[in-house]
């Protein structure tokens, strides 16, 4: 299944919505520090629910551990300055999709690091300026879930 990276995630709510997105399609959560909260969070659990225990979620010191835990794999930064519509990638199991903090997005340093095709983007309309994070997670997560036929989903 997919990994979702969550970079330097502020906002624990958003976190919680996607640990429970992740345990309800069978992809894995990751979690850069630093994190705008703390994991005994009162929001973050009333956001996951009972899903805690149901995810898989691994946290990481920084970007360069995260990065190299996935050597060899694709990644793909959902990102508004994306070219490459989310839609137009053809996903296989174990891409690993990464997502920017809330207030920021993904840093440009980082972005260099992707080539344009792997620098993805969801529309809107021109005068928006993002997605709230779960949302745009959920998005993309059950796009390449479904291309992938909702593999383990019933």
């Amino acid at each position: 299944m997919f990994d979702i990276v969550l970079y330097e995630p502020e906002i624990a709510p958003n976190t919680g919505n996607v640990m429970r997105l992740a345990a309800n399609t069978g992809a894995r959560l990751h979690l850069v520090r630093p994190l705008g909260f703390t994991l005994n969070d009162r929001t973050l659990a009333r956001a996951g629910l009972d899903y805690r225990s149901l995810a898989t979620l691994e946290l990481h010191d920084d970007w360069p551990g995260c990065r190299a835990r996935f050597s060899g794999r694709r990644m793909f930064a959902v990102t508004t300055r994306g070219s490459t519509r989310y839609d137009r990638i053809s996903y296989v199991a174990d891409d690993v999709l990464v997502f920017g903090p809330e207030t920021r997005g993904l840093p440009a340093n980082l972005l260099k690091s992707w080539p344009g095709e792997r620098q993805v983007r969801l529309p809107m309309m021109g005068q928006s300026r993002s997605l709230n994070l779960s949302n745009a997670v959920a998005v993309v997560v059950y796009e390449a879930w479904r291309q992938n036929g909702f593999s383990g989903g019933g």
